[in-house]
């Protein structure tokens, strides 16, 4: 059960969930969530779960730029991200960034 509030109802937790598609697009959604919710929950509430088809199971997510696992609890305020996996190793991404400004 959820702690109450001072004016005795039940506390809830602005909570945002963030996901990069693509490079360059994210997508954010705002969510007022019971007080004791976690990770999974946020993510489930989102709906950005069923709107890329993605799955709870091997997902990397993170609350502040720290990796958490879905069973992490929730504070207010806390921005839950999604992770995809890197299409490029950033060493790789930066020795050919480093060789394109050479040609140039």
């Amino acid at each position: 059960m959820a702690p109450a509030d001072a004016a005795g109802g039940v506390a809830t937790l602005r909570i945002e969930v963030a996901y990069s598609p693509a490079p360059r697009q994210v997508r954010v959604v705002t969510l007022d969530l019971a007080a004791g919710c976690s990770v999974a929950d946020a993510l489930r509430a989102s709906g950005l779960l069923e709107r890329h088809a993605l799955t709870l199971e091997g997902l990397r997510c993170g609350v502040w730029g720290r990796v958490q696992p879905l069973d992490a609890l929730l504070r207010d305020g806390d921005r839950v991200e999604l992770y995809r996996p890197l299409s490029v190793d950033p060493k790789e991404a930066r020795r050919l960034r480093y060789k394109r400004q050479r040609r140039a």
